[in-house]
């Protein structure tokens, strides 16, 4: 089996979401607010990593959301009245709440773009991929926020006796619809731009033959 290694403008692509990525999180750069609602766009360097190195793309830009999200429960970069309230609970299951789901989002979509661009074109590969990178990073965030805080009586709280699943949903509303809508027209055209310039391919991210 013959090894492949990331080229250089891959790498370079890959450090340049991650620079993104750091300005977008400890900026307003990351956040759209729009009256009392607050859309982020941290998710789609993490989309475009995976589109152009896969999961392993994916993996180190998640981490590094993971990583800026959790920085903001200690106030670094910004601070998150739900981030604190669930370190003050407990600050190991909160670094976990914050730090494995964007990281398996990110994993995930790497994966994702892999399966879709062997079937469709470089644009519907990459929109689908922005899809879902902002579903997936929702939905493994509100898992683990149940699961792991479910039982706090601060989250009781937010819930407020009703069905989890109706809780999630309304907990994020039009917040997730609208991060979804612009993960996936963002990515899908930055990607597709990307591969029309030939800096990705579809193989860039397989390692083997």
């Amino acid at each position: 089996m013959e090894k492949k290694r990331f080229t250089t403008t891959q790498l370079t692509i890959l450090g340049l979401m991650a620079g993104i990525l750091l300005l977008m999180a400890y900026t307003p750069l990351g956040y759209l607010n729009i009256g009392p609602l607050a859309i982020s766009f941290n998710m789609i360097p993490v989309a475009i990593s995976a589109v152009v190195l896969g999961p392993v793309g994916g993996a180190v830009t998640g981490a590094i959301f993971g990583l800026t999200s959790f920085g903001q429960c200690i106030g670094i970069g910004g601070t998150s009245a739900m981030g604190a309230m669930l370190f003050s609970i407990n600050p190991v299951l909160a670094f976990i709440q914050r730090f494995v789901p964007r990281l398996l989002f990110g994993i995930c979509i790497g994966f994702i773009y892999r399966a879709v661009r062997k079937k469709m074109n470089a644009y519907v590969s990459c929109a689908v991929t922005g899809f879902f990178a902002a579903f997936l990073n929702t939905l493994f965030f509100m898992a683990a926020l149940v699961g792991l805080f479910g039982n706090t009586e601060y989250v009781q709280g937010l819930i407020g006796g009703r069905n989890v699943i109706l809780f999630c949903c309304a907990f994020v509303g039009i917040n997730a619809v609208c991060e979804m809508v612009s993960s996936t027209v963002i990515t899908g055209a930055v990607g597709a731009a990307l591969t029309k310039a030939h800096l990705i391919g579809e193989k860039n991210y397989d390692f083997s033959n």
